[in-house]
């Protein structure tokens, strides 16, 4: 059936990209732009996005623009294009001078159909009166969750975007991108449109992907055995830095698997290589940061591992969708515990940002967190995210294996009262504290060791007790506030869970089960007389630079902190970060002035 409106679509479909048919929800956003609406396009990774700007621009003829992020990403789709036989180009900082000059003469010319450009070339002065020149059939901005302060990789050059509508009135705009909650739909709809723009989102569900999220212990051993479990298979590992990414890829090389790293420390032809022979040869693990992945299209990556949990369920989304995009059977398999979810927390509570943006990531990590201690269907619980009702999806972890839940309102009141009885004032680890009966210098300046609930939860491991809580957290019960300290607080259904009129069900670990990580086990064991005396020496120079900032020594580093460097020694940077306590803004303040002293 051909379209009255737009004839020519069904042609370039097939001609141009091989297709006789639309694919879900492609055909109405072709119209849309055709029609000259501006559109917000948000459809699951591999649902064909790039044909929705790349078709409508060639029906209309003469000149369009794209806006993308990444060189690489450009590069990739001009390549795509030209083999199709379009006439596709970009401008960017990786060409010389000259080739973007050639380039420039091709588009005055009228042999270029489609140009990409970076949003800092494109919102120039000078590239602007230059393109006001030309009736411009539309304009295409990628991965448009950039341009949102709400999103999971928000680029401060994509606000300029919000520009376009009048810099270039009646040319319709369509921005597209795979990742966006409803807040995050809204901030792009209101910064690049001013609220003029049609919304379409198509489902989010990629039900060939199967969701697994287990316990974290010993990470490595952990990765390296799920890898192997999939021989010869294609897949990503993220870790959350650096020095995780290259000691991970080593791990792995040495047990006999191909094991590529890429982050953005490494040199660029290095991470060039590495990812142009992740693309292009079979059976290769790449270990890298979320630095990697954007516009990767590989079709038989098989899973994706995320050894550290992600910083928010729209990132989860985006990098498990880089598996199966050919449709087969893949895994997502994410390793959680109560480490990562400090170290998340510490990123948000350290972050140089507005406190909106600092309120609304904690929402986020909240949610991720319930997503993680979910005890029904989990592909349910990420959909729901998106505003999208599901059904039990039978392909994730806790549909395949159930896990037994128990009736824990005794130890959910019990959790819940003592933090309302101690003020709702303080962090998950103090308030395990008390409910173990630790004995430490906090608790008896604080006479909480007088409390008559201090030490009632004495019959469960300090682990089990972290997890009931963070459960708590997921289950609106207790909320995490977002401030240096991390007070746990009465969330919305603490009075419910309090009254113990409903079942308050809890997954509750199995005695003799829990186990400590090492990394957190590190300080528990007594220092010997060399490191005794290294920890004087970095209190020492503690008081001192509390001194200089005119602040109470803890606020610089509390003892628990100085004690895990004297204990794990980092000697990098990267190394100290992994230190709980050092946060990007006191790596980049003090970092180097401990590792000086450690090391020197």
């Amino acid at each position: 059936m051909v379209s009255p409106d737009h004839p020519d679509k069904y042609r370039v479909l097939e001609d141009a990209f091989g297709f006789s048919t639309f694919r879900s929800r492609q055909e109405e956003i072709v119209d849309a732009v055709l029609s000259g609406r501006n559109v917000l396009a948000v459809m699951p990774t591999g649902a064909g996005k790039s044909l929705c700007f790349q078709l409508p621009a060639l029906v209309k003829g003469g000149l369009s623009i794209v806006v993308s992020p990444l060189i690489a990403l450009m590069d990739d789709q001009v390549a795509a294009l030209k083999l199709s036989g379009q006439k596709a180009e970009a401008i960017h900082s990786g060409k010389s001078r000259e080739e973007n000059v050639e380039i420039w003469r091709r588009v005055t010319r009228g042999e270029v159909s489609l140009l990409y450009m970076s949003p800092e070339r494109l919102m120039t002065p000078r590239m602007q009166a230059a393109l006001t020149k030309f009736s411009l059939g539309l304009i295409a901005v990628d991965e448009a969750h950039c341009i949102s302060q709400w999103g999971h990789s928000f680029r401060a050059e994509y606000l300029m975007l919000g520009a376009l509508r009048e810099a270039f009135p009646g040319v319709p705009i369509i921005a597209l991108t795979a990742t966006a909650d409803r807040s995050t739909r809204d901030d792009i709809s209101e910064k690049l449109f001013g609220g003029d723009v049609s919304v379409f989102v198509s489902g989010f569900d990629r039900p060939n992907i199967s969701i697994t999220v287990a316990d974290k212990t010993r990470a490595g051993a952990e990765i390296e055995r799920f890898v192997k479990s999939r021989g010869g298979q294609s897949g990503i590992v993220y870790r959350i830095s650096r020095k995780k990414v290259e000691d991970t890829a080593a791990a792995l090389s040495a047990a006999g698997i191909r094991a590529l790293a890429y982050h953005a420390g490494m040199p660029p032809a290095d991470r060039a290589a590495n990812q142009e022979a992740f693309l292009a040869e079979p059976g290769i693990v790449m270990v890298a940061t979320v630095a990697f992945g954007m516009g990767i299209d590989k079709s038989d990556v098989r899973f994706v591992v995320h050894g550290d949990v992600p910083s928010s369920l729209e990132a989860y989304y985006q990098e498990i969708g880089r598996a199966g995009r050919d449709g087969e059977p893949a895994d997502a398999y994410m390793l959680y515990g109560l480490e990562d979810v400090r170290t998340r927390r510490r990123f948000i509570d350290e972050a140089d940002c507005e406190p909106e943006r600092r309120r609304v990531d904690a929402l986020r990590l909240d949610a991720l967190i319930g997503f993680c201690e979910a005890t029904s269907c989990r592909r349910v619980a990420l959909l729901a995210y998106f505003g999208e009702s599901s059904q039990a999806c039978g392909n994730c972890d806790i549909c395949l294996d159930p896990p037994a839940l128990a009736d824990g309102r005794d130890v959910a009141r019990l959790a819940i009262d003592l933090v309302r009885t101690t003020g709702e004032r303080y962090g998950a680890a103090y308030i395990v504290s008390l409910l173990t009966g630790e004995t430490n210098d906090m608790v008896l300046s604080r006479g909480h060791d007088s409390l008559p609930l201090f030490a009632a939860g004495s019959s469960r491991k300090k682990a089990e007790w972290r997890s009931i809580l963070r459960q708590l957290v997921a289950a609106r019960a207790l909320h995490a506030e977002t401030g240096a300290f991390g007070s746990l607080m009465l969330g919305e259904k603490a009075e419910a869970v309090l009254s113990g009129n409903q079942e308050f069900l809890i997954r509750l670990p199995s005695p003799g089960k829990s186990r400590r990580s090492k990394r957190g086990s590190a300080p528990e064991r007594r220092l010997n007389g060399p490191e005794t005396e290294l920890l004087v020496r970095l209190k020492a120079l503690r008081r001192e630079i509390a001194a200089e900032q005119g602040v109470p020594a803890y606020v610089v580093f509390p003892d628990r902190t100085l004690e895990e460097m004297v204990v794990t020694h980092p000697r990098s940077l990267d190394d100290m970060a992994r230190v709980r306590g050092v946060g990007a803004a006191k790596l980049e303040a003090f970092g180097r002035t401990f590792l000086d002293a450690l090391n020197g």
